[in-house]
């Protein structure tokens, strides 16, 4: 399993949530440069490009794959972007929260406390329309799951919605808490994240 973390975030920020996933898995979490600095401008389609690129030397140079990639939040567009670039790679995608329903729909009002928000989210998605990635994905019938919280002010249902309708209505596993619950909870993360890898949740839209 590959963990690509938020924009601008290290697997570092990730340490506890990282810890509880590797339990029974082993967790890669690798550091791409050009995505792990704080970003100060859009998410350009460049940026996606070149980490997935980065993404897909790193795979292939540590001989993993097929794997799967989890992705939060910008780390969903990259893990997206990846496993249409890389489809011999990667096997299977979660999506944490995750960025990518396309342009206007990933914004609602800041979150608390976290960066600025919506703000930034606005910023950074201006221009991204991943559609025909995401269309391609479903036309490869590629398994993918949605995990997304309640209480996410940055990334509102409406675009988990959109990303879900794109990708062919994959299963959206609905839990507590906002858009970096991962990181308030790591210990509920993993639980989580093995209910979703075995297929047994405990809230699935319909």
């Amino acid at each position: 399993m590959v963990f690509l973390p938020e924009c601008g975030s290290t697997p570092w920020t990730y340490r506890h949530a990282l810890a509880e996933l590797a339990r029974g898995v082993r967790v890669y979490a690798p550091v791409i440069p050009g995505f792990a600095a704080a970003p100060g401008s859009p998410l350009e389609e460049r940026i996606l490009a070149d980490c997935s690129d980065w993404l897909g030397r790193f795979l292939e140079a540590t001989e993993l794959g097929p794997v799967t990639l989890v992705g939060h939040s910008f780390g969903g567009a990259l893990a997206i972007r990846a496993a249409h670039d890389h489809p011999e790679r990667v096997t299977r995608l979660v999506l944490v929260n995750s960025v990518g329903g396309g342009a206007g729909q990933d914004v609602a009002v800041p979150d608390d406390g976290d960066h600025d928000g919506a703000g930034r989210i606005d910023r950074m998605a201006r221009g991204r329309e991943p559609t025909a990635e995401l269309t391609r994905l479903a036309e490869r019938r590629l398994p993918v799951s949605l995990l997304w919280s309640r209480g996410d002010r940055r990334v509102p249902r409406a675009s988990v919605d959109s990303l879900r309708r794109q990708l062919g209505g994959p299963p959206v596993f609905t839990v507590p808490g906002g858009h970096d619950w991962l990181l308030s909870d790591p210990e509920y993360f993993g639980n989580a994240m093995r209910t979703v890898l075995g297929g047994f949740p405990v809230e699935v839209a319909a």
